[in-house]
């Protein structure tokens, strides 16, 4: 114990060293899975806005022309709208919506009558691409755990008074500023950190998530939606008549001759 009092300020830079150890450990850790979760995101995102464009596309081939066809678009515009594009709300209280609120369940309905069209495909692929989009933003960290990395923060900032205590009587007073400047430095070293993996926790809304993204590519959904609901765009088909199959072709040769 004689030989402990007399170095007592190796107490304290053990008591720093293991809260450093244990804050890099857990904000590493923590940032590289958010940073995963995050570019799974953008993944789920890019797979689920294909998949209604390419809805869109096969809905103008099977139902243009009939008097459905404007409620199947408006059944797909209230989807972007109100699922696609509520990347703040809750994943599970979307999931669990009743199906007759699901407006990819009233598409596939109107499209289907008796049996399955070829458009059940299409919805099924984009109902896994949405579940997948929405696996990606549910929150895997509570928010006790971003409490306990700014108590870590905290913790490894007060060490760093005590470990500068009485360095004036060796250094004089002037050693105070230089080891406040680097107390500043630390300071907003962890700060900024940490308020980056909080950003990275943020489903929606914060620098590093993917609104501006979102909003770029669900763009050009919406003017194709718009346009093809207001008349003003119109599918383009060829007025050719489709050639018949090399087995009918035979049949009519040999009738001829």
């Amino acid at each position: 114990f004689k030989v402990l009092s007399l170095d007592s300020s190796q107490f304290v830079q053990n008591y720093l060293t293991v809260a450093s150890l244990l804050f890099s450990i857990l904000v590493g850790q923590t940032y590289y899975f958010m940073y995963q979760q995050q570019e799974s995101v953008y993944y789920a995102l890019f797979n689920e806005v294909t998949e209604a464009k390419s809805l869109v596309e096969q809905v103008a081939l099977v139902c243009q022309g009939r008097a459905m066809y404007k409620r199947v678009l408006a059944s797909i515009a209230q989807y972007v709208r109100d699922d696609l594009k509520k990347l703040g709300s809750d994943p599970a209280v979307l999931l669990s919506a009743r199906p007759i609120d699901d407006p990819l369940e009233s598409v596939m309905y109107m499209t289907s009558v008796g049996v399955p069209s070829s458009v059940y495909e299409t919805v099924r692929s984009l109902r896994q691409a949405r579940a997948s989009r929405l696996g990606s933003l549910q929150r895997k960290l509570p928010e006790i755990h971003m409490s306990l990395l700014w108590l870590l923060g905290l913790i490894q900032l007060s060490s760093f008074p005590l470990l500068g205590a009485g360095t004036q009587t060796i250094g004089g007073y002037n050693i105070l500023s230089l080891e406040g400047i680097l107390f500043g430095v630390m300071t907003f070293g962890i700060v900024l950190t940490l308020r980056v993996v909080g950003e990275l926790w943020r489903p929606a809304g914060g620098a590093y998530n993917v609104d501006a993204v979102l909003s770029v590519m669900v763009s050009g959904l919406e003017e194709e939606l718009n346009a093809r609901m207001s008349g003003s765009k119109v599918y383009a088909s060829s007025r050719k008549r489709p050639t018949r199959p090399v087995e009918e072709e035979d049949d009519d040769e040999q009738v001829g001759r």
